[in-house]
């Protein structure tokens, strides 16, 4: 067997294209980070995120807030496209051995934080594989009701 060898500058075009290109494809698998707070008030920071399909998005939730956990909670929960997240958190009041992500309606979840105290962080990474509105909310009992939501609009 016969083996040929490329020329030295045919090789160290190769390896200098492959340099090239390297950081972008690393780039290009790391995802988005978006930070999202959270406090006393019940309020999210954000309540809008605009995503392309088939990016993968990493969600980092900070509570700001001092109140309790038992009486001032906070999570984040995105729920697939069509969820009615109205329904979601009514169901969620009865489902704090589970951090207030009901069981019955796990299936419309496509991530979620775990349930934060005072000065707590989590983060969730998930990829948005098709187009729509992806509804998140905190499911922690009222704060829905008074505006503690927003959507991920995937187009």
């Amino acid at each position: 067997m016969k083996i040929r060898s490329l020329p030295v500058s045919l090789f160290a075009a190769l390896i200098a294209l492959v340099g090239a290109l390297a950081p972008s494809i690393a780039s290009a698998a790391e995802p988005r980070t978006i930070e999202i707070t959270a406090n006393d008030q019940m309020k999210f920071s954000v309540t809008s995120i605009q995503a392309k399909p088939g990016e993968t998005l990493k969600i980092v939730l900070k509570n700001l807030g001092t109140l309790p956990k038992d009486a001032m909670g906070h999570n984040l929960v995105v729920l697939k496209p069509g969820s009615d997240a109205a329904a979601f958190s009514n169901a969620a009041v009865a489902a704090k051995a589970t951090e207030y992500v009901p069981a019955a309606l796990k299936g419309q979840v496509v991530a979620a934080t775990k349930l934060l105290g005072p000065k707590q962080n989590d983060e969730i990474t998930f990829k948005v594989e098709a187009a729509g509105e992806y509804p998140f909310l905190c499911s922690f009992p009222a704060h829905f009701v008074v505006g503690m939501k927003g959507v991920i609009s995937v187009k």
